[in-house]
């Protein structure tokens, strides 16, 4: 088994980006509720849900590689 990463560069570095992967979904369920105000909060989930997998231009994720599985389209 790996020891854990220790380096305080790294740590801080995977700190700011989960922040600003929450900042980018608090941002994006502000948008969904000011297209769609009166949308009970179920549907601001499911549109938010629908947005993270299927984002123009980034259709498999942010970055190159195999796509995740989050992204994956059900059938």
């Amino acid at each position: 088994m790996k020891a854990p990463i220790r380096d305080p560069a790294v740590i801080s570095r995977m700190k700011m980006a989960f922040d600003l992967y929450e900042t980018a979904e608090a941002i994006m369920r502000q948008n969904l509720r000011r297209r769609f105000p009166d949308a009970p909060e179920a549907e601001i989930e499911r549109r938010l849900v629908a947005w993270l997998r299927r984002r123009p231009g980034a259709e498999h994720g942010d970055s190159p590689g195999r796509p995740s599985r989050r992204f994956e389209r059900p059938e």
